[in-house]
């Protein structure tokens, strides 16, 4: 149930005014809980001081074109707790882990108007590959763009 809160927290957050607000609002507690243990999905959480602020999801690419890579899923911070270096810290343990399972490239996708999370990949080593999903969340059509970086091996 933490983690279905971080979810419901920071797509509140990070979403507004690119979601319908409308969505944001009407997200119920615990929308998230049921799909934290689907099959092939790896979950991570980062905790500081007991509490759990940060989590992250990874698997093998869900996509038959990039089937080589491994992808994150999704990543989500408390709101409180972005702009600490706590993202940067998921997602190089995420990392880790798909390099762990044999991927030597990692791909992720994020809303185009997410401008925030955009630099934030692109800091991090995450290229525009030039792939677009069209998405519609609320009412609202979406894109999402696909970020991919070669993994570096520690």
């Amino acid at each position: 149930m933490q983690v279905s809160a971080i979810y419901e927290q920071s797509w509140k957050c990070a979403y507004k005014g690119i979601v319908p607000q409308s969505y944001l609002d009407s997200i119920p507690e615990g929308r998230w809980v049921n799909g934290m243990n689907r099959p092939g999905m790896n979950n991570l959480v980062l905790a500081e001081g007991g509490r759990i602020i940060g989590t992250s999801c990874f698997c093998k690419s869900r996509w038959e074109k990039f089937s080589d890579c491994g992808e994150i899923v999704s990543v989500y911070l408390l709101p409180e707790c972005t702009g600490k270096g706590y993202g940067r810290k998921l997602i190089e343990f995420t990392e880790n882990e798909l390099i762990k399972l044999g991927f030597d490239r990692i791909l992720l996708w994020v809303l185009e108007e997410n401008c925030n999370a955009r630099q934030f990949y692109e800091n991090l080593g995450y290229m525009n590959s030039g792939e677009v999903l069209d998405d519609n969340i609320g009412g609202k059509a979406l894109r999402e763009i696909m970020y991919i970086k070669t993994a570096v091996q520690e």
